[in-house]
């Protein structure tokens, strides 16, 4: 897709963005009407309570992990690889509770 072509496609999409809101404008009966709703949306807006904490990183799944350690193995490190499961009191990888998987695996990224 040549620039020019995606240029006017965005260009049209602000158009319809554009025209979507002066229909939703003109929905209202009065001037009065729209600034109400307006205000109101702003106050439960700041009536919502923060988040004090972002949401949780998604952790890795076992394949993520089996993935990294088949390719340390691959690359002559299965000594290590080993070492590093029953390290975690386990004699195979699918014995590590999947808690466990990004300690486990920030450990194998410094092999």
């Amino acid at each position: 897709m040549s620039k020019t072509k995606l240029l006017l496609d965005i260009v049209n999409d602000l158009q319809n963005v554009a025209g979507s809101i002066e229909t939703y404008a003109l929905s209202f009966e009065s001037q009065d009407e729209l600034t109400a709703t307006i205000e109101k949306k702003q106050s439960n807006k700041e009536q919502e309570p923060e988040r004090a904490k972002p949401p949780k990183a998604k952790l890795p799944v076992f394949e993520d992990v089996r993935s990294k350690l088949a390719s340390l193995a691959q690359d002559g490190k299965q000594v290590q690889v080993k070492e590093l499961i029953t390290s975690f009191g386990a004699k195979k990888l699918s014995d590590i509770p999947a808690e466990k998987y990004p300690e486990l695996l920030e450990k194998a990224d410094k092999l």
